[in-house]
C-alpha cells in the first residue's frame, strides 16, 4: 500500500510488531472465511516514520495493519483508533480512503492496538516517478490536479453528517495547534534549538483569523496518497491519517506546500531532501497554481499562506525531534531517525526563512 514490504534489521524483529500466530488466530475469529486456516504472512511496509504498517495475507486475502511503533510516545501520537474512526466516517463519502474492517483495542495481541483496513493496489510517488510518469511530462501536471481536488473534497465533507462532530473542537484550532505543539517542543527538548524557538515567536505573534472549520488531515503531501501507476493521474486512496481532525483547512494547503520543491527553491538541507525535490522536476504545477486551483475549487481567500507554510515546517520538526529523542534513546530501529541530528535544525532554518519572506513562500 505504501511502499515495497521489507525485512526489519535483526535490532526489532517482526514478531517484536506483529505475532502473526497469535494475530491468525483472533483473525479466523474476528474475519472467518474460506482461508481462516491459512497461516498468515506478514511483511513489515517501509516508508513511513510514524504508524507502523504491515501487508498482511492469508490465502487469496490481503490487507493492512496500522499498529503504533515501539517505545515511548509522546502525548497524543499515533492513535490508530482515531486513523479508524476518520476512515469509518469517510465510507460515507467521495473522498477515496482504505475501507477499514475493524478495530483491536486489545494490546495483548500484537503488542499494541491496532486496526486492519483494505488492501489498495497503487503505487506511492516518493523518491522517483513510476516510469509511465517518467516518460510522459505533460501527465505530471495531473498529480498536483489531483492532490488538489482530492484535498478540496475532503474539505467539503459534512463532518457532522459522517459522525465526525467529536474528533475535535472545531473553533480555535490554530490557536490549539500552537498550544500542543510549543508544549510537543518542550517534551522533545534534548537541545538548544534558538532557530526554532524564533519561529514559535513569529506564529504566535503573526496568528490569522480561521475561516469555517472542515475535517484536516494533518499529513498531507504527494507521498501519502496511492495513485495509479499509469496517467491519466488518478488519486486511489489518501494513506496516514493519525493526525486528522477538526480545523482550518489551510492549515493542510501550508502543508502540502511546505513539501512542494520548485526549480530554484533555496536547499536548506534537512530530511528527505530527494524525495522532496520530484515535485521541481518538468511538468509539475508550482505552489503558487496549487494555490490558484485551491481556491477556485473551494472559493476560499488564500491569505497568510506563508503562515501555514512555516506553521506546517514548524510541527514537523518538532515531531521529527521527538523522533530524534527515540533514536537517541534507542527505542527505534529506523535508520532515517539517525539523519534527524542535522534534519530538525535544517527544517526550522527553512520555516525561520519563510516567516522572513526569503523562501519563495
Amino acid at each position: 500500500m505504501s511502499d515495497q514490504p521489507d525485512t526489519p534489521p535483526a535490532s526489532s524483529s517482526l514478531s517484536e510488531l506483529v505475532d502473526a500466530e497469535a494475530l491468525g488466530r483472533y483473525l479466523a475469529e474476528a474475519l472467518p472465511g474460506p482461508d481462516a486456516a491459512a497461516p498468515l504472512r506478514v511483511e513489515r511496509i517501509r516508508g513511513g516514520h510514524s504508524n507502523e504498517t504491515f501487508a498482511i495475507a492469508r490465502g487469496a486475502e490481503r490487507w493492512a495493519l496500522r499498529r503504533p511503533p515501539r517505545g515511548p510516545l509522546l502525548p497524543t501520537a499515533h492513535d490508530v483508533g482515531r486513523e479508524y474512526r476518520v476512515l469509518r466516517g469517510l465510507e460515507q463519502t467521495s473522498v477515496p480512503a482504505p475501507r477499514p474492517l475493524l478495530l483491536c483495542d486489545d494490546p495483548t495481541i500484537v503488542g499494541a492496538p491496532f486496526y486492519l483496513m483494505e488492501w489498495v493496489e497503487g503505487v506511492v510517488i516518493r523518491a522517483t516517478l513510476p516510469p509511465a510518469f517518467q516518460a510522459n511530462v505533460a501527465a505530471r501536471r495531473g498529480l498536483g490536479e489531483q492532490l488538489i481536488d482530492r484535498l478540496a473534497d475532503l474539505h467539503a465533507v459534512d463532518w457532522q453528517a459522517v459522525g465526525l462532530a467529536d474528533l475535535g473542537k472545531p473553533q480555535g484550532y490554530l490557536e490549539r495547534q500552537l498550544r500542543r505543539w510549543t508544549g510537543q517542543l518542550d517534551a522533545s527538548r534534548n537541545r538548544p534549538l534558538p532557530d526554532l524557538d524564533a519561529v514559535t515567536a513569529w506564529l504566535h505573534t503573526h496568528l490569522p483569523e480561521s475561516g469555517s472549520a472542515t475535517l484536516v488531515h494533518g499529513d498531507y503531501r504527494l507521498d501519502n496518497l496511492l495513485f495509479a501507476p499509469e496517467p491519466p493521474a488518478r488519486a486511489l486512496a489518501i494513506l496516514d491519517w493519525e493526525m486528522a481532525t477538526l480545523g482550518d483547512p489551510l492549515a493542510d494547503v501550508g502543508y502540502l506546500l511546505s513539501f512542494w520543491r520548485e526549480l530554484g527553491d533555496l536547499h536548506f538541507g534537512g530530511p528527505d531532501d530527494a524525495a522532496w525535490d520530484i515535485s521541481a522536476q518538468p511538468g509539475f504545477l508550482t505552489r503558487a497554481e496549487l494555490v490558484e486551483r485551491y481556491a477556485a475549487r473551494t472559493g476560499r481567500q488564500m491569505d497568510h499562506v506563508a503562515f501555514y507554510v512555516a506553521l506546517a515546517i514548524w510541527k514537523l520538526a518538532i515531531l521529527l525531534e521527538g523522533s530524534y529523542k527515540r533514536h537517541l534513546a534507542g527505542t527505534t530501529d529506523d535508520p532515517f531517525f539517525a539523519s534527524l541530528g542535522e534534519g530538525v535544525p535544517a527544517l526550522a532554518r527553512r520555516a525561520l526563512a519563510v516567516c522572513e519572506g526569503s523562501a519563495g513562500m
